[in-house]
């Protein structure tokens, strides 16, 4: 008799850490989420403290296996997903980390990426990478770190310490700092890896001074990592077998398997994906040519994306920094009590623009303030933006793909705004698909996990477990939307630029 019935994904997110317990159909049978510290110790620096996500998801965890009832002993195998381009270096030894994380959102290393652009290495990032040159990206953070700190630098060329993004803290906490090891997906966003050869490459670690003692292994997504430290996770060895970048994981628990399918999550921010195949298809809109994901004896296929830094944030935003609504919840009715947006609009550059502008100097605008304006048209004007935004991506993804769009499946948390959800099948014109399991990103790290233990056979058996909960169709004119779009953008120019370089 099999007793492992069941898959785990910790999905390490940028506000919060979340377990999930996934059955055999895909299901959730138990859950447990918590919010951690964010730190910004000056304007446009973000931090986390690496040890307390540590405990914060060993917490949710224990919640999630209470929530569904059963035993570590009965977990299959272990996925991880998680924020992305936020780093953390640590003590080998010692397990501590040397340094608060620097958060994927933190802008503290914009003159570093002007100054290797005016040095005339952007193209030489960008054809290796498949990256532009961007504080979002992990390198210039790591570089940040190793030349501010020469005590840490110097340890780092003695082999003293590691370095990772999120899931590699976590599979090296997990067993117990047996495994310092990433996936192809996380590797492909710190600006210091090859995509097309699947190797750190030499010539980026010198540009960037990164010692290569500091580096983790890197291998596919699915695939068994090791095994969980029995003294750390509840006197259980689970394999860890899945690990995945939280959009890649999000495309690959959206069943998007064929070239031209596309997802956006909408999270903290929003990050449009399309699934090139084999090819990694090169750009040059501002777009980001990434590795999609590589399972175990299969060749890696690639993605064409598109990162939005601010999208569920400005909703954060209006809670915690204006105050003006108690919670997320309450917006879709907020923006349904107008009859539109008289034109009030937001742009949420809280954090510089990303795709497909690139902008680290952008800062957020509210324009089209009059007497009558009220908290209703900021809330109608922050949900419009994650919908302009979205289609700001995605007219830069289909001229560089030449695939027209023909839907899109849409998971995060937002998608349970109707008004949002609606918003954007008008404004991008084409129908939108909110899956059964909202957790696409979790899902897609169980998913990953489940294959390399054959707990689910082939990413065929999981395609056909893909269904619609909704779909929204546009009702909305061309003409109208593409007025509104029109004022959008001419919103993003007055936003453009607005920090002194």
């Amino acid at each position: 008799m099999n007793l492992k019935t069941h898959v785990l994904a910790i999905d390490q997110g940028t506000t919060g850490s979340t377990a999930l317990v996934f059955d055999r159909d895909g299901k959730v049978a138990g859950r447990g989420y918590s919010e951690f510290t964010q730190h910004f110790p000056q304007t446009g620096w973000v931090e986390h403290d690496a040890n307390e996500i540590w405990e914060v998801s060993l917490r949710v965890i224990e919640i999630a296996l209470a929530d569904a009832g059963i035993a570590p002993e009965a977990l299959a195998a272990i996925g991880i997903t998680n924020q992305r381009e936020t780093v953390v270096i640590w003590d080998r030894e010692t397990s501590e980390p040397v340094h608060r994380a620097i958060v994927w959102q933190d802008r503290r290393t914009a003159r570093q990426c002007d100054e290797l652009k005016e040095a005339g290495h952007d193209a030489l990032i960008q054809e290796k990478t498949g990256l532009v040159t961007d504080p979002y990206f992990s390198g210039t953070k790591v570089q940040w770190l190793l030349q501010t700190h020469p005590e840490i630098l110097a340890r780092a060329r003695k082999g003293e310490l590691a370095f990772g993004t999120m899931d590699t803290w976590l599979i090296w906490k997990l067993s117990g700092g047996k495994v310092h090891a990433t996936d192809y997906t996380n590797a492909s966003r710190t600006l210091l890896y090859n995509i097309h050869e699947l190797a750190w490459d030499d010539e980026l670690l010198t540009l960037f001074d990164v010692p290569y003692e500091l580096l983790p292994e890197v291998r596919p997504s699915s695939t068994v990592f090791g095994e969980t430290d029995a003294g750390v996770f509840f006197g259980a060895s689970v394999p860890i077998a899945g690990n995945a970048g939280d959009q890649h994981a999000a495309l690959f628990g959206q069943a998007c398997f064929e070239k031209g399918m596309v997802k956006n999550t909408y999270g903290t921010g929003s990050f449009l994906l399309m699934h090139t195949g084999g090819d990694a298809v090169p750009n040059s809109s501002g777009l980001l040519t990434t590795v999609a994901w590589g399972i175990e004896g299969a060749p890696v296929e690639y993605a064409l994306e598109g990162s939005v830094f601010i999208s569920g944030a400005a909703i954060q935003w209006l809670r915690d920094g204006l105050g003006i609504i108690e919670s997320a919840a309450e917006t879709e009715a907020m923006a349904r009590s107008l009859d539109g947006n008289d034109d009030v609009y937001f742009v949420p550059a809280l954090a510089g623009l990303g795709a497909p502008h690139w902008d680290p100097y952008a800062r957020g605008l509210i324009i089209g303030l009059t007497r009558g304006t009220t908290q209703a048209h900021l809330v109608r004007a922050a949900l419009e933006a994650i919908c302009y935004q979205s289609r700001d991506v995605m007219r830069a993804m289909t001229e560089e793909s030449g695939i027209p769009l023909k839907e899109l499946r849409a998971d995060g948390g937002a998608v349970a705004n109707g008004f949002l959800m609606q918003h954007q099948a008008d404004i991008l014109q084409v129908p939108i698909k909110v899956p059964t399991v909202s957790e696409t990103t979790a899902l897609g790290a169980a998913y990953l996990a489940g294959l390399a233990v054959e707990f689910w056979t082939s990413k065929q058996e999981i395609s056909e477990r893909w269904q619609a909960r909704e779909t929204y169709v546009p009702q909305s004119s061309a003409e109208h939307v593409n007025d509104l779009y029109a004022k959008w953008l001419s919103a993003v120019q007055r936003a453009e630029g607005w920090i002194d370089r």
